[in-house]
């Protein structure tokens, strides 16, 4: 089967293999040339993803049976509606149901009128007054979030980027000005989790849990990044979460499904919640309607069900069932130095395939060219799999070795001290 892979980060590089491996011929379009990708593709078009038309004509072109969309910016431009309207089923929502993760109003109004767990207390304004008389009745810190997609870039918290509520409300008069509208929300203090699933529109398929550090340096300090690695564990579960507290978010995102089909706007493809892990229940932060990137690199490489067949069920409505080895996975992203503030760019790096493949590793390309030129935006994944956290993140660490330039990387995700201090928080904030 021709299958159509749009993208060419991280995660895609991990579509591409998972696809490749379950018999799939993979055709890509993506802005840019992913080295990871290429090796695995029969043929390889550059253009911005968000070109629809133009991947429309590489499409065609190819004469490809199946579309599986990456990032989230060309399914907002709504390249899944062109797709299937020229007879390519795709895996991916629609421009009407990507809203969940492109609007993040139309998000939070779906899960008030629907009344779905983990829901948070919201407010969208367009007038700078009324926002800053409700922040001050409020009197609790706040999050200013974009409605738009910003990279995870742009949702600020008190008590972290924001330094008070009179700072949220600068900020948010700022987005309201350029945006014409903002969404303002309480702050859930807790642990934040990775819940993602497959979806036909009706049936649910979960897969493994993973944490993400998206701060940018060790401590889990430092700006907010597209992600500098993640964890899973063996048991699909996390160290810090029940399984009550597993399921309670396995009917958020359930019953959110059903509120999109409820809706008239069916949803099929990946989707990810984005959760706060809080001293009652887990609490919706976002919805992302595609892979997570890293966790996309956690998952995929331990999934044993073929993804071509799940990607088919997907489109036809007949998705029955994803099953994951039974391994411990972390994932490490190299970055240029000064992502994700002041990168640097178009310096090229060593990387030594073969010695991380001999170290038990794994390697992921992002945003790198075929002669290793970092691009700006995190430039590799290294990961590692294996029985226990421990010894995944061991052969991660062993792996990056073997990459050298003016890159960094943070040293402590996966590591025991890093899921210990989660632990304790969560058993701190719970009164356990």
């Amino acid at each position: 089967m021709k299958v159509l892979l749009v993208g060419a980060g991280g995660r895609e590089n991990a579509i591409a293999e998972a696809l490749v491996k379950s018999g799939a011929k993979l055709y890509v379009v993506a802005k840019h040339v992913n080295p990871g990708i290429k090796r695995l593709a029969e043929d390889y078009g550059v253009a911005k993803e968000t070109d629809v038309e133009k991947v429309l004509e590489f499409a065609k072109k190819w004469d490809v049976d199946l579309a599986f969309i990456g990032p989230e910016a060309p399914l907002e431009k709504g390249i899944v509606n062109l797709l299937e309207e020229n007879g390519i089923p795709t895996v991916g929502p629609s421009r009407e149901a990507a809203q969940l993760e492109t609007n993040k109003a139309f998000a939070r109004q779906i899960m008030e009128k629907y009344k779905i767990p983990g829901r948070k207390l919201f407010k969208v304004f367009d007038d700078v007054k009324e926002m800053e008389s409700w922040i001050d009745e409020f009197g609790k810190p706040v999050v200013v979030k974009p409605l738009g997609l910003t990279g995870g870039k742009g949702v600020k918290v008190v008590g972290y980027q924001l330094k008070d509520n009179d700072e949220a409300k600068e900020y948010a008069k700022k987005l309201i000005e350029k945006d014409g509208k903002v969404l303002i929300e309480e702050r859930t203090d807790g642990i934040e989790f990775t819940f993602q699933v497959f979806t036909d529109g009706k049936r649910v398929i979960p897969m493994p849990l993973a944490q993400d550090y998206p701060h940018a340096y060790d401590g889990d300090v430092g700006p907010i990044t597209g992600g500098m690695g993640s964890y899973s564990c063996k048991d699909h579960l996390l160290p810090f979460i029940t399984e009550e507290d597993y399921e309670r978010a396995l009917k958020t995102l359930e019953k959110t499904i059903e509120a999109m089909r409820k809706e008239g706007t069916p949803y099929k493809g990946i989707l990810y919640g984005q959760f706060m892990l809080a001293k009652d229940e887990p609490k919706i932060i976002e919805f992302n309607a595609r892979f997570g990137d890293p966790e996309a690199i956690n998952v995929l490489p331990i999934l044993e069900t073929p993804l071509l067949e799940i990607a088919e069920g997907i489109v036809d409505g007949t998705l029955s069932k994803a099953k994951f080895q039974e391994k411990a996975t972390v994932v490490k992203y190299i970055a240029p130095k000064g992502y994700p503030e002041n990168p640097v760019r178009g310096v090229q790096i060593q990387v030594d395939e073969a010695k991380i493949l001999e170290s038990g590793a794994k390697i992921y390309y992002a945003s790198i060219d075929e002669n290793l030129t970092l691009l700006g935006s995190r430039a590799l994944a290294i990961v590692g799999i294996a029985e226990s956290i421990e010894e995944a993140e061991r052969i991660a660490s062993q792996g990056i070795k073997h990459v050298k330039g003016e890159i960094f990387y943070r040293r402590d995700v996966g590591t025991k001290e890093s899921i210990e201090k989660r632990i304790k928080m969560m058993r701190e904030l719970r009164g356990e």
